[in-house]
């Protein structure tokens, strides 16, 4: 039995010392200084081991958080660009309603110094409503019978004539242009009383020009000159200006001269016109009796 014990014990023995050889070593370097920096030996391994295991790990968290970073700042910008195109385009909206307001402005005050130059009564009105087909060249107008607008009144803007009312309800009226009037209106190039080019303007079929006639071939009609209303029509007041004159072809002494006429106001766009409120002078009515006939009694 004693022997036993003692085998087990020699068996034993190298383990225990083995282990009181690393205790020491352990101990040893634990203890164990740099000669420098009187450092442990063993935390700087560890330090070292550390920053060997933690340095990847460091770099690729680091990594990770810079990419979800650079894509909440590429959200971040795209947010803020799309608010500043946003922005930009309500600024070119409220430019563009500065300008509108601006021309606008310039159109009213022009028919305001227009109504105030005229020598009739007259009523501002707005274009709600177009036809420019081949049949018609007409616009409907925001004024009727409830303000006073009547057949055959003219229109007009601050560039000169537009037409005439062809048409009166109670809270619109319809203009026929004079582009496409061919009843005829009496005319005269350059002033009333001193020129002796008178005729009659009326529509040729073009739509942008108008034709005046009757004018004889000996009369001196230049390019330029402006033509206005007589009045001899019996619709349209003296001295309304119609346009001017941008062509003539001559004629004779017995074949009249043909005349083309750039209207002046400017039909397709105007926005604003001024209704005058003119009715012509009655005609005197002629006696429809014949000369030296007995009246019956």
């Amino acid at each position: 039995m004693v022997e036993r014990t003692q085998k087990e014990v020699w068996k034993i023995t190298p383990w225990i010392m083995l282990l009181l050889l690393l205790s020491n070593f352990v101990l040893m370097a634990f203890d164990a200084r740099e000669a420098n920096s009187e450092q442990r030996v063993i935390r700087v391994w560890a330090q070292t081991t550390a920053d060997f295991v933690q340095s990847p790990a460091t770099s690729l968290s680091s990594g990770i958080s810079n990419y979800f970073q650079s894509i909440s700042s590429l959200r971040t910008a795209q947010s803020e660009n799309d608010i500043l195109k946003q922005r930009i385009q309500e600024l070119e909206i409220e430019v563009q309603n500065s300008k509108s307001l601006t021309v606008e402005n310039e159109r009213l005050k022009s028919l305001l110094g227009l109504k105030e130059q005229s020598a009739y009564k007259t009523l501002s009105a707005q274009i709600i409503g177009r036809d420019s087909s081949a049949w018609f060249d007409t616009s409907i107008i925001n004024r009727g019978s409830l303000d006073g607008v009547k057949l055959n009144m003219p229109i007009v803007t601050n560039g000169g004539l537009v037409g005439r009312v062809t048409a009166v309800s109670p809270l619109t009226a319809q203009v026929a242009l004079i582009t496409k009037d061919k009843s005829g209106l009496g005319a005269v190039v350059g002033e009333l009383g001193t020129s002796n080019a008178l005729g009659v303007v009326s529509s040729n079929g073009r739509k942008e020009l108008l034709e005046m006639g009757y004018v004889p071939g000996s009369v001196e009609v230049k390019v330029g000159e402006g033509v206005y209303t007589t009045g001899q029509d019996g619709i349209y007041p003296a001295g309304l200006k119609i346009g001017e004159v941008v062509e003539v072809r001559a004629g004779s002494a017995t074949v009249a001269q043909q005349i083309f006429i750039q209207p002046s106001a400017k039909l397709s766009s105007m926005q604003e016109v001024v209704v005058l409120l003119y009715e012509p002078p009655p005609r005197p009515e002629f006696d429809k009796s014949l000369p030296n006939a007995a009246k019956k009694k």
